[in-house]
């Protein structure tokens, strides 16, 4: 049994990923998931409002990390230069996750339910962004713009990191903002770059 309200909640985490791996989410209780965790179902609830909530916990407090970033970085910044320093300051966080991660995603992405509830997390996150730049001065349409452009380029930098782990989360932070200006800068003519 466990001893604290925070190892429950990990061992819910990982009996729950575990089950989704071997019996899809759609066949997964969150009776199972408790005892698989050894402990019993209003324990699961404590923690979790449903089974879908608990392959997103953490949300809140990358959401917390990321605007406090945002609203410490260095003036004079451009939008998404700023995302750049502010996602590499939540880094750490997935870093520590990673072994969470990697199974986390291939689950979300074989799961309809779970690819729904992620793309309305992902809009959530995206707004709250777009809200920090707006409270640094940005005007809300380039906020806005800069928030889901900087949010669909750090998805694509994790989702990097976790097919590639030879290179850190932040190397592949940096290749994704450089691949980004370079999709934006006028001086590549579509095109002409593939020749």
């Amino acid at each position: 049994m466990p001893r604290s309200g925070a190892e429950a909640r990990r061992r819910l985490q990982q009996a729950a990923l575990e089950l989704y791996r071997e019996r899809g989410f759609d066949r997964t209780t969150t009776a199972e998931i408790a005892a698989r965790a050894g402990v019993n179902e209003r324990t699961f609830f404590r923690h979790f409002p449903d089974k879908r909530e608990v392959l997103f916990d953490g949300e809140s407090d990358l959401r917390a990390a990321l605007t406090q970033a945002v609203a410490a970085a260095p003036g004079g910044l451009q939008p998404l230069d700023l995302l750049l320093h502010a996602f590499r300051k939540v880094e750490h966080i997935l870093e520590g996750n990673r072994p969470f991660a990697e199974p986390r995603l291939r689950v979300i992405a074989e799961t309809p339910a779970l690819r729904e509830r992620d793309l309305a997390k992902a809009a959530a996150m995206a707004e709250a962004v777009a809200e920090a730049l707006r409270r640094r001065g940005v005007a809300d349409r380039p906020a806005v713009l800069a928030a889901q452009t900087g949010w669909a380029a750090f998805h694509h930098a994790i989702q990097s990191w976790i097919d590639d782990s030879a290179q850190s989360l932040d190397a592949h932070l940096l290749q994704t903002f450089d691949d980004l200006r370079a999709t934006l800068s006028p001086t590549v003519p579509v095109g002409d770059a593939a020749r």
